[in-house]
């Protein structure tokens, strides 16, 4: 009852009835991301590319979608993610999603919520004032 409540009456949170119905009708199931996130294709939008989305896994956060599937739903690649034999390169590291606004984002040294003070000016800038 709460996984229908929600879909009626969210937007923000998986899939909606309309998203639903609409992936049962013309949706192909194409893989799953390790988020949880899945990735389906299927009829053809306005530019004549078939049309790809995603139903995310709780909060529809465009950040939670890695950057090889990113790929895929915005038409950069033809192959998905999951049908490609890909190797990252030992300089890659691994996909964080966007921490902004949680207690793990980052916070610079001297900003008002990370620790430490700002450090002092060096005496080399000087501040625009109208008129000067």
């Amino acid at each position: 009852m709460k996984t229908f409540l929600l879909q009626l009456f969210t937007w923000w949170n998986g899939q909606n009835l309309n998203t639903r119905f609409h992936t049962w009708r013309h949706g192909k199931r194409v893989g799953e991301d390790q988020f949880g996130n899945v990735y389906y294709e299927g009829g053809i939008d306005s530019e004549g590319r078939t049309r790809r989305w995603v139903i995310f896994n709780g909060y529809s956060e465009a950040s939670s979608i890695p950057p090889g599937w990113n790929g895929w739903i915005h038409h950069r690649v033809d192959v998905a993610p999951v049908n490609e034999d890909y190797k990252p390169h030992a300089w890659e590291t691994s996909y964080q999603q966007n921490l902004t606004g949680t207690p793990a984002a980052y916070r610079p040294k001297g900003s008002l919520l990370g620790a430490g003070n700002r450090p002092q000016v060096t005496g080399d800038y000087d501040a625009w004032t109208p008129g000067s």
